[in-house]
């Protein structure tokens, strides 16, 4: 059976990227999803001093495992001020670090959410962007916007928006 991780990019306790990456993952079929936190794994504001000073965090190298141990990632990222969070930019440059090719043959569908229209659209931007430098292949992406007015009591209630990320998740389930 396949394996897929699951997260958002954001270290807020109630984020709503969080929020609809579980509920993407409870759609998954076929396929074993794995749904964890990055506020789990703490980690310093990456510095080339704090490198050679200190190496790589304990907690890098266990969230580097959980990654090559799945074939596919869901990924649900939040914007601050027009770009991605630092916290989940944070990570990207240590996982780049501990092994540039972090994501070498794994497929990746991105998703992002936000209170507005765009639903964060420019980090989904970023993200879809940066990926593919790690050798991760984006499958498939996804806004989501207004998430106050199409998602409620865990569930998405806007039938367009849930079939667009019904589709979104098969065809990450069928690159798998």
């Amino acid at each position: 059976m396949k394996k897929i991780i699951a997260f958002a990019g954001s270290n807020s306790s109630t984020s709503i990227n969080h929020q609809l990456v579980t509920y993407a993952s409870s759609l998954v079929e076929r396929a074993e999803v794995k749904l964890i936190k990055l506020t789990d794994y703490p980690l310093p504001i990456f510095s080339e001093d704090l490198e050679k000073e200190s190496g790589y965090p304990d907690k890098l190298a266990e969230l580097l495992d959980i990654i090559r141990s799945h074939d596919g990632l869901i990924i649900s990222v939040n914007e601050h001020n027009g770009g991605i969070s630092a916290f989940f930019k944070n990570i990207l440059d240590w996982l780049s670090r501990i092994e540039y090719k972090f994501l070498d043959g794994k497929k990746v569908l991105c998703l992002s959410s936000s209170p507005g229209g765009r639903g964060a659209l420019t980090a989904l931007e970023y993200t879809t962007g940066v990926l593919p430098r790690y050798n991760g292949e984006v499958v498939a992406s996804m806004p989501f916007p207004s998430f106050g007015e199409n998602f409620s009591e865990g569930r998405i209630t806007n039938d367009e928006l849930s079939n667009e990320l019904n589709n979104a998740i098969k065809t990450l389930l069928e690159s798998l």
